[in-house]
């Protein structure tokens, strides 16, 4: 959705020069952005940014220290900690460990394999158009199912709840709309197009890029911000899953940088380690720029309208038509690509994104990082 590469002899109007080596905690521009969209000051945007990559260090670590009795894990933003779900059988030498890694223990009825069993049960049914998505949420214990407003007395909605509860613990939410992809027709001057589909870049990998599987099939040539090839979807997928990755040639090459479009400064990309559930997120796309929010869920079944797409990442994060493909990142860390979701960024929404680590294992691809 938004570029990380520039055709040899220039750069996209969008581009800003060349970022800065120095290694700040984030970009004037995605600090900016956690301002508007978060409601926070720049000391407060700081210190959060801090304190999240500070959880998202301690995840791994504590969820090894919870063995069988991890529950899930959250970033809790009034006190800047990650906490992990542990279930009630743990022994006090479970909980020490887990405090040690750098978590607050919070205690839950189910073990996340539990949950994931409940959820995978969940995928094997066929899930009706009022259903919007289905995930695990630790906090809550049980699978959270979204139903679009005014749908749930559906018959068919109805029957998909029934078998649901049967499956496990589960709890229903509403929703206010279905969600959509947010690919887009043609609109003259944004970096990349296929076909008439405007579409997102979303991060640098050596050889190329990755996007959304929605955005093009593979084979489909790419071209640029200025129509000049770029190179061709290597593979895609869509629906099941919604990634996919374009090579880069003809004068493009790739850079570790999420562009800001010339109302933000451009954001240095430095890995992709995984924002825990509740830390800030900002998002980049060709249409709506920066904007951000906070990670609602992970692991999250979206059921769009072309089938369901697995494993996906909920944020609170707003984005429209043309932003498809586009970069997650929170921090300097890369998150995911953009998928869909409903609202806009007058009024606000919900949106999905495909976790970029998954988009690297499945095509054997290293993120471009600085």
């Amino acid at each position: 959705m938004f570029g990380t590469f520039a055709t040899a002899g220039s750069l996209p109007a969008s581009a800003s020069d060349s970022p800065s080596t120095t290694k700040a905690p984030a970009s004037a521009g995605l600090l900016s952005a956690m301002q508007r969209d978060l409601g926070l000051s720049k000391t407060q945007a700081v210190a959060r940014i801090a304190a999240e990559k500070t959880a998202t260090a301690a995840e791994p670590k504590a969820r090894r220290a919870a063995g069988a009795s991890y529950g899930g894990s959250w970033f809790d933003a009034p006190s800047g900690k990650l906490t992990v779900g542990v279930t009630r059988d743990a022994s006090s030498t479970t909980l020490r460990a887990v405090r040690a890694a750098g978590a607050t223990v919070h205690t839950v009825t189910h073990s996340a394999r539990q949950l994931a069993a409940t959820q995978a049960r969940l995928e094997k049914l066929s899930a009706p158009a009022g259903v919007s998505s289905w995930h695990a949420d630790p906090k809550a214990g049980s699978v959270v199912v979204s139903v679009v407003t005014g749908q749930r007395e559906d018959n068919d909605v109805e029957r998909f709840l029934a078998r649901a509860h049967e499956a496990g613990p589960v709890t229903v939410e509403e929703t206010s709309s279905a969600p959509t992809t947010f690919a887009a027709g043609t609109v003259g001057g944004d970096p990349y197009y296929t076909g008439n589909v405007r579409c997102s870049i979303g991060f640098s990998v050596y050889g190329g890029f990755v996007t959304a599987g929605h955005c093009g099939q593979a084979g489909a040539g790419v071209s640029g911000w200025d129509r000049s090839y770029i190179g061709n979807f290597q593979g895609s997928s869509f629906p099941g899953n919604d990634y996919a990755w374009v090579n880069v040639g003809s004068g493009w090459w790739t850079v570790p940088v999420v562009l800001g479009w010339g109302t933000v400064s451009d954001q240095l990309v430095r890995g992709s380690a995984v924002a825990p559930v509740g830390a800030s997120i900002c998002r980049s796309g060709s249409t709506s720029h920066w904007h951000c929010g906070t990670v609602q869920a992970h692991n999250e079944t979206v059921n769009y309208s072309q089938g369901p797409v697995h494993q996906m990442t909920k944020t609170s994060a707003c984005a429209e038509p043309g932003d498809s493909g586009g970069s997650f990142i929170s921090g300097d860390q890369a998150q995911g690509v953009t998928s869909g979701g409903w609202g806009n960024c007058s009024t606000g929404g919900q949106t999905w994104f495909q976790p970029v680590n998954e988009i690297l294992n499945r095509y054997g691809l290293t993120l471009h990082t600085a």
